[in-house]
């Protein structure tokens, strides 16, 4: 995916989750969002609209995603086969300063 792609898809889901969020709907939105003015955006639509926004950034190393890659994505990036990989041939701008920060290497689920 090229970088307006992202982009536009971030855009799109944080569209959706504001348009519930209007409504009542708590919206839980797992995405890979990897750029920051992405983020930016989607938090002031939310602001503008004034629905709650909060962005959790789940904190995890590039060596422990690929250890938990059941997609192999990592391995086929190494060996040539992929490329745009958030976070080694395409950039993650991690979150300056995110609601909730979760750091899923050192961290039970229990904590």
């Amino acid at each position: 995916f090229t970088r307006a792609d992202r982009d536009t898809n971030v855009r799109r889901i944080g569209y959706v989750a504001e348009l519930l969020a209007s409504h009542g709907v708590l919206a839980l939105v797992p995405v890979i969002a990897p750029y920051a003015d992405s983020r930016e955006a989607v938090r002031k639509r939310h602001q503008v609209e004034g629905t709650t926004y909060l962005e959790v950034h789940v904190a995890t190393p590039v060596e422990v995603c690929a250890e938990r890659d059941v997609k192999g994505l990592y391995a086929k990036q190494a060996a040539g086969e992929l490329t745009g990989l958030t976070g080694v041939d395409d950039p993650y701008e991690a979150p300056a300063a995110p609601d909730l920060r979760i750091e899923s290497h050192t961290q039970p689920v229990a904590d």
